[in-house]
């Protein structure tokens, strides 16, 4: 089955940068995005970024673009966030989770990801 673990998560002072992998295996479809989700304590889950497979057309959440980068390797096996310009309320559990089929106003909607990660904390400290 679709498994997706991710890694790269830490403390890191204001101003800083963290690389966020998310490893992913078992899929038998090439049409797919995964996405990065985030959840700051008491917080609802919030879109953050996704790549859709197999166009690799990119998507951020509203104010992240330009901060985050999200990318893959040439296999698709590994799907990156590059988050730059940390700041104390970016600290979150940040998840990759996969969407199947995705359409375009779909891919920032949580409940069509249907395998999640168990998520990377990330610390921004002030």
């Amino acid at each position: 089955q679709v498994q997706l673990v991710e890694s790269g998560g830490g403390l890191v002072q204001t101003g800083g940068s963290l690389r966020l992998s998310c490893t992913t295996s078992g899929h038998t479809s090439t049409s797919y995005a995964v996405g990065w989700f985030r959840q700051a304590p008491g917080q609802e889950h919030e879109f953050v970024a996704a790549i859709r497979r197999p166009n690799g057309a990119t998507y951020y959440g509203d104010s992240l673009k330009g901060r985050f980068i999200v990318s893959r390797d040439n296999t698709w096996n590994t799907i990156y966030l590059q988050m730059n310009s940390l700041k104390p309320e970016d600290t979150a559990i940040y998840f990759c989770a996969r969407q199947l089929n995705p359409i375009s106003s779909t891919i920032r909607a949580k409940y069509r990801y249907d395998v999640w990660g168990q998520g990377t904390q990330v610390t921004v400290s002030s």
